[in-house]
């Protein structure tokens, strides 16, 4: 680990010049905000990151709480994955929420890790975490999941890197129609979820969402919702405790009276290199009853644009099997 300066601000301003840097800085060496640390400590183990500066948030006040009204759920971003299992607004009226951050990891680190940690995670990919390889990730010239050992990698949306994003939080927030507020040098802002993450081939490859070096995610927003209130996560690892999605789903259904669907969400994890919106299958869904056949044939919908690797096409009818069950749990009805 490279040696580096540690810092601790108190307000949310100070943080943020701490974390300002000069433009030309190589952007693996550039200050980092640090909260839980599970996953940054990890990249500075491997050299894959070499921050010069770590800013602590945890001194800055007010950003680990949860407040709840009828508008829905303004989540600080210092909030732990424990806090949003445990929180009784969070279990009744955002369901999916609550199953997605606790199937992450194990207690001990869904104590320490953050909500915006969560969602900020950089790729597991063995390639990018090994020191000696310089893929494209790193300033390289290739992707060597393309042709190389490819098990875990995307089946839609890659190239030329072929990462799966490794948030739990991140499609079901995305289903939810969050918006992560963000500070920064240049002021304030706020992103809808959706458009915070980016893909290898329109982004910055080295980075997989939009903050600048110098913005900290300040709190997460939920609206509340119908389908808020149907949602569910479902998640397939090839461990049963502390593993990432092989395939994952978050998915809300709203039913009319007579048990139709009248609005549908479905985001796919572990399969993409961003949380994958998957807006056909949600179209299919509409004006239709769950029942088996519906189900089966909206599985089909949603991984319609997958283009498997060499060694990942089980993948496919693993995400159909948990897009069906999924839409069968929120739905209430047999897969």
């Amino acid at each position: 680990m490279k040696a580096f300066e540690w810092t601790n601000p108190t307000t949310i301003n100070e943080a943020v010049k701490l974390l300002d840097s000069p433009a030309n800085r190589d952007p693996d060496e550039a200050p980092r905000p640090i909260a839980g640390g599970q996953d940054l400590l990890t990249t500075m183990k491997d050299y894959t990151s070499r921050p010069s500066r770590l800013v602590n948030l945890k001194n800055i006040r007010g950003m680990d709480q949860i407040k709840s009204d009828s508008k829905g759920l303004t989540i600080g971003a210092l909030v732990t994955l424990t806090q949003l299992v445990e929180h009784p607004a969070v279990i009744k009226n955002f369901p999916g929420l609550s199953e997605a951050a606790h199937s992450v990891a194990t207690p001990q680190i869904r104590n320490l890790g953050t909500v915006a940690g969560n969602l900020c995670q950089r790729p597991r990919c063995w390639y990018f975490r090994l020191e000696e390889v310089i893929c494209l990730k790193k300033g390289g010239s290739q992707c060597y999941a393309a042709t190389g050992e490819n098990k875990y990698h995307a089946i839609i949306g890659g190239g030329p890197s072929h990462i799966v994003h490794p948030s739990d939080l991140a499609p079901m927030l995305v289903a939810l129609g969050a918006s992560v507020a963000v500070q920064g040098a240049s002021g304030k802002r706020v992103i809808p979820l959706e458009k915070f993450f980016t893909l290898p081939s329109t982004g910055n490859i080295r980075r997989e969402n939009v903050l600048t070096n110098d913005e900290i995610i300040t709190e997460i927003q939920v609206p509340a919702s119908p389908l808020a209130a149907k949602s569910t996560y479902l998640k397939f690892k090839e461990r049963d405790s502390l593993d990432f999605a092989m395939a994952a789903v978050a998915a809300a259904v709203q039913l009319q009276p007579d048990k139709k669907v009248k609005d549908a969400r479905i985001v796919l994890g572990g399969v993409a290199p961003i949380p994958w919106r998957v807006p056909d299958a949600e179209k299919f869904l509409v004006g239709k009853a769950l029942n088996r056949d519906v189900l089966a044939e909206c599985a089909k919908v949603a991984l319609a644009e997958a283009k498997p690797l060499e060694k990942n096409a089980y993948k496919i009818p693993l995400a159909q099997t948990l897009v069906r069950r999924a839409l069968a749990k929120a739905g209430g009805v047999q897969a």
